[in-house]
């Protein structure tokens, strides 16, 4: 397996003296957030993860029991799991199944999602032209189903994404910009405008092989995964992209920001001579820099090789490359981690990491910031997080535990920073991967190509104008999870305003006032301020530490409990399921109300028996554990007692 070694940056004599410009918590905001992050994830429809929220089967997997109060979500109803109108009905991942963890990849085309949605009857994702997969193995060598495009998992696979969102804050109601893959994903995350395709500067067939459409002006969209040009690792089609993203407009106010993305750090580095925009050649770059460095995939449920293994660095993946302003087509590493957020390239040349970095250089600058080496003004306003491949949550060569490790790790470091009081983090998706979702939003943007079919063939909506006069940007696409992680974060709450991906530019662009992108879909995006608290004595949300193997919180849980009813004499034998119980004996305390049972007996970390204590009242009452002095929280049960 191809490794490569991560050298700790040397710290500057200015970083040691924490001077540093364009302090993010001094430049004026429009809300309480300084710094945004945005962990930017691969390939999940809402209902693939969220269609059974907040009802976990709790059969394998860890046990997730939902806090009282918890709202519903626009998911996977009773007639939806037994009469799909797909003719196949949803099945249940289990996470004590190996196959069910490391699945088959779907087709998540431009057209094939149209195809599936069918006009919103949303009844033709195992139909000819539609995402499911009919051919191939996943990687454990089953052969790929029809009916797996319709398969979704709950809280006991999933468990970090659910334990975020009875915390904090997430939409039920938030879509892909466009339809289509990763890339027109990735561009829209950064500047909502897939048009205007260079076409100067597209090469291997990228115009001609289904990459692109005509957008009825002389131009080119983007609709599929066409590699960046701007990239020494870019090795088959490849497109650039004119037109501002996000970058730029943080680049005109002197902020910092940056994209981490795992494996951007070059196997083999960079050989050449310095550069220009002007000189560089996607086809014929002398000493270009490589990017081989690969893990296991499964490497969280025992990969070690058998699965496969898989690229970290996926080019199509990262979307400032696409753009010449924002690009490092030669992966070089920022001089000092003192720079990293500010190093912008002299207009016009290659010569500098221009916000593009690997995600090591992320998690050393937070190391550096929590260890007291670096001011906390180091963190940039805007950080953009990419796992490597084998961690994005791709199905076919990564799964969701792979997933689990990275996102919770970086939010758990994130949290434990000085900056998190100013914090925001924006967990998003590029694409549903195909995965079966209910929800159809409507036509917010038409067009009228060839590759087009949501309301007929070479047709998505029938309005004749749209955005910015570019066809080939059908939308909205296929619905995606989105969670807000933030102090300010509505707690345990479900937002049903209409967003999508460019919604996060639209943030990016109203908190910081950096104007807007000319023909970005942000110019017309729904606001995710509904999922803050952002009123004049906003309430604010404590951090949430999870584990990152189990995605369960550091404290205990009561679940279920049975009987849920006993006499005021006490002496009921209860079962108590629940998380992180402790079989030491001693150290779990069950209390029924305010008093403790006497009697508790724990079999394993989520099952105890407690004998309920006697009362003189009857009444039911809540039922709560301490584990070694820390209480239980979002307890689910109550028990009753009888006269």
């Amino acid at each position: 397996m191809a490794t490569i070694a991560v050298v700790p940056f040397q710290l500057s004599q200015a970083a040691s003296a924490g001077t540093r410009q364009a302090s993010p918590a001094k430049v004026p905001t429009t809300s309480p957030i300084k710094h945004l992050v945005v962990i930017y994830q691969e390939n999940v429809s809402f209902d693939h993860y969220f269609g059974t929220y907040p009802n976990a089967t709790n059969v394998h997997g860890e046990p997730f029991y939902a806090a009282p109060g918890t709202p519903s979500v626009n998911g996977l109803t009773p007639a939806l799991l037994t009469s799909n109108p797909n003719g196949v009905n949803p099945r249940r991942l289990d996470p004590g199944t190996i196959n069910d963890i490391l699945t088959c990849d779907q087709n998540h085309g431009y057209t094939a999602e149209q195809v599936a949605e069918d006009n919103g009857a949303m009844d033709k994702f195992t139909a000819a032209g539609g995402t499911a997969t009919t051919t191939g193995k996943s990687p454990t060598g089953v052969n790929c189903q029809a009916s797996d495009v319709m398969n979704y998992y709950d809280g006991n696979t999933v468990t970090a994404y659910w334990n975020y969102a009875q915390h904090f804050a997430m939409s039920d109601n938030s879509y892909s910009s466009t339809f289509g893959p990763s890339a027109p994903g990735a561009v829209n995350l950064i500047s909502g405008q897939t048009g205007g395709v260079d076409t100067a500067h597209s090469v291997r067939n990228a115009l001609t092989d289904g990459d692109t459409v005509s957008d009825g002006t002389g131009g080119q969209t983007l609709i599929s995964d066409a590699q960046p040009y701007w990239d020494d690792c870019s090795s088959r089609d490849a497109v650039a992209l004119s037109g501002l993203n996000v970058g730029d407009l943080l680049n005109q106010q002197h902020l910092s920001w940056g994209w981490f993305q795992g494996g951007f750090t070059p196997s083999a580095p960079y050989t050449g001579s310095p550069d220009t925009a002007s000189t560089y050649n996607q086809l014929s770059e002398p000493g270009r820099a490589a990017c081989a460095t690969v893990h296991n995939v499964g490497a969280a449920v025992g990969g070690t090789g058998q699965w496969g293994t898989k690229t970290d660095y996926i080019a199509h993946h990262e979307p400032f490359q696409y753009y010449a302003s924002t690009a490092n087509p030669h992966h070089l590493a920022p001089t000092s981690l003192d720079v990293v957020g500010t190093d912008t390239a002299t207009p016009g040349e290659f010569n500098t990491a221009n916000h593009q970095y690997d995600m090591s250089t992320f998690d050393q600058l937070v190391s550096a910031i929590h260890n007291g080496e670096l001011s906390p003004s180091h963190l940039p306003a805007v950080s953009f997080l990419k796992a490597p491949g084998y961690e994005d949550g791709h199905a076919a060569y990564s799964d969701p535990i792979d997933e689990q490790n990275f996102v919770v790790n970086e939010i758990n470091s994130i949290e434990a920073l000085p900056t998190w009081k100013s914090t925001a983090i924006v967990i998003a998706y590029d694409d549903s991967d195909g995965y079966y979702d209910n929800a159809f939003p409507g036509v917010a943007n038409s067009s009228h190509t060839t590759a087009d079919s949501l309301t007929g063939a070479g047709a998505c909506g029938t309005g004749a104008t749209s955005l910015y006069n570019e066809q080939g940007r059908c939308g909205y696409g296929e619905r995606q999870p989105l969670i807000v992680i933030s102090p300010y974060a509505k707690s345990n709450d479900v937002s049903h305003t209409v967003t999508d991906q460019s919604s996060i530019t639209k943030f990016i662009e109203d908190n910081w006032s950096l104007g807007q992108i000319p023909g970005s879909f942000s110019n017309i995006a729904g606001s995710l301020d509904d999922l803050f608290n952002f009123g004049p004595n906003p309430t604010t949300t404590p951090a949430l530490f999870l584990n990152p193997t189990t995605g369960e919180p550091n404290y205990p849980i009561v679940g279920s409990i049975a009987p849920a009813t006993g006499p005021i004499a006490g002496g009921t034998a209860v079962t108590v399921n629940g998380v992180n119980f402790s079989t030491a004996p001693g150290a779990t305390v069950i209390k029924f109300g305010e008093k403790a049972s006497k009697s508790v007996t724990c079999a394993s970390t989520t099952t105890c028996i407690a004998v309920s204590p006697k009362t003189n009242t009857s009444g039911p009452v809540a039922v709560s554990a301490t584990v070694q002095g820390v209480k239980s929280e979002n307890d689910a049960s109550a028990f009753t007692y009888t006269p």
